[in-house]
């Protein structure tokens, strides 16, 4: 993709390395254009069936690079090319991304597959807003996480106040929001930030993904799209989306395949959705 991103994909599970090391994966233009460009490129991935997002050196990424922004900051144009949400771009529901920066973590909630962000080091302001649009989170109990825009004086502009909300409970969310104080991964896990906690974390997040791969890709990715239209809507709407969508799935190839499977007690073998 980039020197800023590594892909490999290897039986549906793709391996997604920040590889800034040197920088602990701080996000310049290139790592936001990386974000993005390899988002959209996996959404297209046949055969993809879950992702791993993981850093590179001594941290999952430590933010925003502020100093490599004021020196690429040559003129207002380019700093409007910086910030504009890439052409066309929409989430889950229709209403467009507003910011190049927003799309860079907003990527991986559009994925039709689960992400498994794996965090270690640190993952400090848009590096959390990043990690907290994964599916998942696994983190090192020693790991550090900070909703730090703060210190700058500014608020989570990379879809963190979107994300945060869902995770925590309001109150939470603004104590970390408002002091921008830095939690381990074991506060990070009690609070719900993380979904599980581990030594190494890119390993158990492998472990899950290869897990994910082996279950049918129609009911999983079927179940990532009524999971997260559940936060917006109605129970009524909620309900009427789960049978819809079960229809689509019930008695297709692939659900028939899970249960003669089962039946005669042998390793699946699913077709990817087209």
């Amino acid at each position: 993709m980039s020197d800023r991103i590594q892909i490999e994909i290897k039986d549906g599970v793709a391996d997604v390395r920040l590889t800034r090391p040197e920088k602990m994966n701080a996000l310049d233009r290139a790592m936001f254009v990386a974000l993005c460009e390899t988002g959209k490129n996996l959404a297209r991935e046949p055969g993809l069936r879950a992702v791993v997002l993981s850093g590179e050196g001594r941290g999952f990424c430590a933010g925003l690079d502020f100093m490599s922004f004021q020196k690429t900051k040559a003129s207002a144009d380019e700093s409007d090319a910086e910030t504009d949400a890439p052409h066309g771009l929409l989430d889950l529901y229709g209403t467009k991304v507003t910011t190049f920066a927003q799309y860079a973590a907003w990527v991986w909630q559009q994925l039709p597959v689960p992400v498994i962000a794996a965090i270690h080091g640190v993952a400090f302001g848009g590096g959390l807003q990043i990690a907290l649009a994964a599916d998942i989170r696994f983190a090192t109990p020693d790991a550090k996480l900070s909703v730090m825009e703060i210190k700058w004086g500014l608020v989570p502009d990379m879809t963190g106040t979107q994300t945060l909300r869902n995770l925590v409970r309001l109150d939470v969310a603004k104590e970390l929001t408002y002091t921008g104080r830095i939690v381990l991964g074991t506060e990070a896990h009690a609070l719900g930030l993380v979904t599980r906690l581990a030594e190494d974390p890119r390993e158990a997040a492998f472990g899950l993904a290869r897990e994910i791969a082996g279950r049918s890709p129609s009911a999983v990715r079927a179940s990532k799209r009524l999971l997260d239209a559940s936060r917006a809507g109605s129970v009524d709407d909620g309900l009427l989306r789960e049978a819809e969508i079960q229809r689509t799935v019930i008695g297709g190839p692939n659900q028939v395949e899970a249960v003669m499977a089962n039946i005669e007690k042998r390793p699946p073998q699913f077709h990817d959705p087209s």
